[in-house]
C-alpha cells in the first residue's frame, strides 16, 4: 500500500526529534513510497521542523494548523484532536496515498512499520497496535500507532470531549466509538516493536505478542463502544477509570528502560 505517515508535533514534546526523524529515515528506506506528514500547531516551530526534514532528506512536508476548541477548554486534547483532523484533511484532500498511518513523536518504531501495518490491515479498516502508556499498562487503541483506510477516514473525523468534571475522551478513543458505529471493520494487537520515551532517555520498550483472551474480551469493538458511548452520555471517562481500577490504582514506578511483557 502507498502510506502516508501523519504525525503532531510541538516544542514542548519534541524532546526525542532527532531520534524520531533518524527513524522516520529508516522507515523510508524500508518503505520508499511512504511520506511523511507532520503537522503542528506552533507556526514559528514549523521552520525549524522543515529544516530538520531536509537534513535528514526525508520525503515529507510541514503543516500548520490553529487548534479549534471550545471557549472554556484547557486541555492539551484539542491541540492535538485539531492537528488529527488536519491531517485527516490533507490525506482525503491533497493525497493519493491509500492509508493513513498515525504515528507519535515520542515513539521509534521497527523501520518495517509500513510494511507490517499494511500487512495486518488485510481485511481490515483500520488496525490499532498496542503501545506501553507513560505509567502504567500497555493501550490496544492508541493513535501512536494505527493505519486506516481512506474509506474509513472518509466517514469519521478526530474530534475529543473535555467534560466539566476535568476528564476527557481523547480523540482516539472517540474515533473507536465513531469507527464502530460507521460500520467500519477494526483490529486490535501488539504487531510492531516500538519504545515509548518518558523523557530524553527514559523508555518503555514492547515488542510484537500475542493478546491476551482477556485483553480481547475487554477490548472488543462492540464493548468499546458501549463504554464510550456511555461516558459521552453520562459525561465521565468510563473506559479510564475502569482502566485505573483493573491496576489497583498504582501506577508503574518501575524503571522505564526495560521491555514490557
Amino acid at each position: 500500500m502507498r502510506i502516508l505517515i501523519g504525525v503532531l508535533i510541538y516544542r514542548k514534546g519534541a524532546y526525542i526529534l532527532d531520534k524520531f526523524l533518524s527513524n522516520q529515515a529508516k522507515i523510508q528506506q524500508q518503505s520508499p513510497s511512504s511520506e511523511l506528514v507532520i503537522a503542528t500547531a506552533e507556526h514559528d516551530f514549523a521552520g525549524e521542523i522543515e529544516s530538520m526534514i531536509n537534513r535528514w532528506q526525508l520525503k515529507g512536508r510541514i503543516l500548520t494548523y490553529d487548534i479549534v476548541k471550545p471557549e472554556k477548554a484547557k486541555n492539551i486534547i484539542w491541540n492535538i484532536a485539531s492537528g488529527r483532523e488536519a491531517v485527516r484533511q490533507y490525506f482525503l484532500h491533497h493525497s493519493e496515498a491509500e492509508g493513513l498511518l498515525s504515528l507519535d513523536a515520542d515513539m521509534i518504531y521497527d523501520p518495517k512499520v509500513v510494511k507490517i501495518m499494511s500487512r495486518e490491515l488485510h481485511g481490515y479498516d483500520a488496525v490499532f497496535s498496542g503501545a506501553p502508556k507513560r505509567d502504567f499498562g500497555i493501550g490496544l487503541a492508541g493513535a501512536g500507532c494505527l493505519l486506516l483506510k481512506r474509506k474509513a477516514l472518509e466517514k469519521v473525523r478526530f474530534r475529543c470531549f473535555e467534560f466539566k468534571n476535568g476528564d476527557i475522551l481523547a480523540e482516539d478513543t472517540t474515533l473507536e466509538m465513531d469507527l464502530f458505529r460507521c460500520g467500519c471493520h477494526i483490529k486490535k494487537g501488539i504487531f510492531v516493536s516500538l519504545d515509548h520515551y518518558i523523557d530524553s532517555t527514559e523508555f518503555r520498550h514492547i515488542n510484537p505478542t500475542k493478546v491476551s483472551i482477556y485483553r480481547i474480551i475487554s477490548h472488543s469493538p462492540f464493548l468499546r463502544y458501549c463504554l464510550i458511548r456511555a461516558s459521552t452520555l453520562i459525561q465521565y471517562n468510563i473506559p479510564a477509570h475502569l482502566s485505573v481500577l483493573l491496576h489497583g490504582g498504582v501506577k508503574n514506578t518501575n524503571s522505564c528502560r526495560r521491555h514490557v511483557k
